[in-house]
């Protein structure tokens, strides 16, 4: 178990300060993609079976009333299903962002190093460019995975909300 810390430790420090911060970025964001596959696969399907049930329950389903009613329930639990999904597209778009801007760091390093040493310190340069391109990787990784789990939650949640608006039908669509 050490040998997995330090070993993330040496990664750490290899891709320098910018690495850390896109690693906790990307825990922060998939820890809001769990939470929205929870929320989608226990308590979303029990409030939508709870709001089917109040709307069956309606003796009235014709009028323009019923059919705002009908809207606004939708509309909440749509907003509720949505919850935190632009936080994460948010987040899926700054690791990208950041991992450019381990990328200058670490190239403003290797230009240091240049300036001290001379170009011809090849030894010296390549920390500088580890810490220029690990960060770029990492910020790219991050979001090629937030893109693939954001998407995946963006269709189910449009799914959702379709498979609602089918399971709360008005009085005149039945006729």
């Amino acid at each position: 178990m050490t040998e997995i810390f330090e070993a993330i430790r040496d990664f750490t420090e290899t891709g320098g300060d910018v690495l850390l911060v896109i690693g906790c970025l990307i825990f922060f964001m998939w820890l809001l993609i769990l939470e929205r596959i929870v929320y989608i696969n226990f308590t979303h399907k029990k409030l939508k079976n709870d709001l089917v049930a109040k709307w069956m329950a309606r003796n009235e389903r014709k009028s323009w009333n019923a059919e705002q009613i009908r809207q606004a329930y939708i509309s909440r639990l749509s907003m509720q299903l949505n919850g935190t999904i632009p936080i994460i597209q948010s987040l899926v778009a700054l690791c990208p962002l950041l991992g450019l801007m381990g990328t200058v760091t670490g190239m403003i390093e290797v230009f240091d190093v240049m300036a001290i040493s001379g170009s011809g310190n090849a030894r010296s340069m390549a920390s500088g460019v580890s810490k220029a391109t690990i960060p770029t990787m990492a910020g790219m990784v991050g979001a090629l995975s937030g893109v693939f789990a954001s998407t995946w939650l963006m269709r189910t949640s449009k799914s959702e909300k379709l498979h609602l608006q089918e399971a709360m039908p008005l009085q005149k669509d039945i006729a």
